[in-house]
Order: structure tokens, then C-alpha cells, then sequence
């Protein structure tokens, strides 16, 4: 009986694995995934789902609102015309009138209305550019000449929009337009005539003006830091317009209010700009813009099935051996 239970649980050892096997062949197997593009073409069999696809890592476009600048650069001035009130009764002709180049300053601020929009107010200095030329002047009287000496010098005050184009490994271009006030001054003004009666030298005082100024922008901007960036750019500005004080000749004789007026002053300037991103002065955090992730694929979680109710053999009844007394054949008897 013992060799008997010994056998069944060897048996059970035996054939336990294979019922392992058995049982783990109930559970879903994982089912092979396949490129979203060949599910959308058709190429995948039927009932295929797509593989996981990770998104593509965050992109984030930092830009502070405020910002400070500052510029310089050069003008390169011209005048539209140079008019004098007595120029009715005679015949003129202008002859290379024009202004040096001069340097200028400029500060602002600035607010980011958006990555691609935004606003400056700017102060500038226009530093003093000389002016010189001259005039042919016919009467009936004959024929004469002017040659004007002055100095012109401006704050320039604009509220200027630009619109940044796109970003391509730092480099920014843009485009703009502003408009503001230009407060113009004519200085050390000097006319001398030739051939006129005693040496014909005039003077007027220095004169100030209040005009509409407006300006066209064009440049390319570098972004150094997150919160420094360098730009190269061109403008045109319109001045409007400027004069002198009142003429008088070197006697003091001033017999009739005559001042020259210089009309149309336009410029076209070259400047070199830096811009200072608020965050860099408070170390605030930028506002930050999250790029939408792309749609998300993943596999169908597998189904779960619980395992199959097991079976088990019943354990074996032990029996106790049970002992009978010999059995003796029949008593002996004696032969004789």
C-alpha cells in the first residue's frame, strides 16, 4: 500500500508542469501591433491596431510682454524745398542743397502683444547735421546768389507696430510703421549774397518747431538670450517741416518778417538696436506656449479571462495493514 501512494505522487510531479502550460495557453497572448500608415493604406490584416506612437516633445516659445531699447545711429537727411516769402517777385533756382550726416539716440519700451505683434513708444535725439547749398536768384534787377550755412537738429518722439515675420536659427525679420511728432530746430542760420551792396551777409535766430512726423521700418532682429536681442534696421521718416527765425542783415536791418522755411525734410537712417526682455531684470517666468500633441495610439488593453477551476486528484485513503494470526495446516498426528 505505501508503494502504491509513492507511485500516484510521483505521477502528480510529473504532470504538473504540462498542467501549467495548459492553464497559462487560457490567458489573451499579446497581438502584434502595426505603423498607423499601413493601417490607413489598407496593407494591414483585418482587425489590426495601431502601435503606440510617442508625441513629440513639447515646444515652448518663450517671450517676455515688456521689454526696454535702446539705438543708435546715423540720418541721412533731405529737403524738399527751401522757400523764402520774397521768392514771389523773383525767379530761383536751388543748387545742391543738403545735409551732412549726424548721428542719433534713441530709448523706448516695448510691450509683445504676441509672438509675431508688437509695440514700442520711442524718444530720440537727432544730434545736429549741417546744412549747406545755395540759391540762383534773377530779378529784374539782375542776377544774384545765396549760399546758406545753418544747423538742424530734432527730438524725435514715435509710437511704432511691428510685425516679426518668423524665426529661422535666431534670426527674426520684420516690418513696421509709427507715427509721433518731430520737434524741429534751425540753428546758427547764415545767408551771404554775392554781388550784393555791402557784402550782403544775413543771420536769424535759432527757431524751434512742433511737427506730425511718421516712419517705415524694415530690419532683421538676432536673438542673442531668451531675454537679449540685437536687430539691424532701416527706416524712412517724414519730419515735416522747419524754419528759421526771422532774417536781418549784419547792420541789424530787418525790414520785412522773412523767414526760410525748409519743407518736406524726410530721412533715411541705419540703426543698430538692443532690446532687454523684462525677464531679465526680475527673473519672472515667461509666458510659455505648449505646441498640441498629436493624437495618441495604443494597443486595446488585453481582456482578462480568470484561470480555470482547477481539478484536483482526492487524496489517497491510508489503510493500516491488518495482521491475522498464522494459519498452521492440520495438527500433526503420529503414526503410530
Amino acid at each position: 500500500m505505501a508503494y502504491k501512494t509513492l507511485t500516484t505522487a510521483a505521477i502528480l510531479l510529473a504532470f504538473a508542469p504540462l498542467a501549467t502550460a495548459v492553464h497559462a495557453a487560457d490567458y489573451p497572448q499579446p497581438q502584434p501591433c502595426y505603423d498607423p500608415a499601413l493601417i490607413a493604406a489598407g496593407r494591414a490584416p483585418p482587425g489590426a491596431f495601431p502601435c503606440y506612437v510617442p508625441p513629440p516633445p513639447v515646444v515652448i516659445e518663450e517671450f517676455s510682454s515688456w521689454y526696454l531699447r535702446g539705438d543708435i545711429g546715423f540720418t541721412n537727411q533731405q529737403l524738399g524745398n527751401l522757400t523764402n516769402i520774397q521768392d514771389t517777385n523773383f525767379q530761383v533756382t536751388n543748387v545742391g542743397l543738403a545735409f551732412d550726416a549726424s548721428p542719433l539716440f534713441g530709448i523706448g519700451i516695448g510691450y509683445n502683444f504676441n509672438e509675431w505683434l508688437r509695440f514700442d513708444l520711442t524718444g530720440e535725439y537727432r544730434s545736429s547735421a549741417n546744412f549747406h547749398g545755395s540759391q540762383i536768384i534773377t530779378s529784374p534787377g539782375g542776377t544774384i546768389t545765396d549760399e546758406y550755412y545753418a544747423r538742424k537738429k530734432e527730438w524725435l518722439f514715435l509710437l511704432n507696430g511691428y510685425v516679426d515675420l518668423g524665426t529661422w536659427q535666431g534670426f527674426t525679420p520684420f516690418v513696421g510703421a509709427g507715427v509721433g511728432f518731430s520737434h524741429n530746430t534751425i540753428a546758427s542760420f547764415q545767408d551771404i549774397c554775392t554781388p550784393c551792396p555791402g557784402g550782403g551777409v544775413a543771420f536769424a535766430e535759432d527757431t524751434s518747431k512742433w511737427n506730425f512726423a511718421w516712419a517705415l521700418h524694415a530690419g532683421l532682429a538676432y536673438k542673442v538670450t531668451k531675454n537679449f536681442t540685437v536687430e539691424l534696421a532701416y527706416r524712412y521718416v517724414n519730419l515735416g517741416n522747419a524754419e528759421s527765425g526771422d532774417i536781418y542783415t549784419y547792420l541789424g536791418t530787418n525790414n520785412i518778417v522773412n523767414p526760410m522755411k525748409f519743407e518736406k525734410l524726410t530721412s533715411h537712417d541705419i540703426k543698430v538696436g538692443l532690446r532687454f526682455n523684462f525677464d531679465g531684470l526680475s527673473m519672472s517666468r515667461p509666458a510659455q506656449y505648449y505646441a498640441p500633441a498629436p493624437q495618441q495610439y495604443y494597443a486595446p488593453p488585453p481582456v482578462y479571462a480568470p484561470p480555470p477551476q482547477q481539478t484536483y486528484a482526492p487524496a489517497p485513503v491510508y489503510a493500516p495493514p491488518s495482521y491475522a494470526p498464522p494459519t498452521y495446516g492440520p495438527p500433526l498426528r503420529s503414526r503410530g
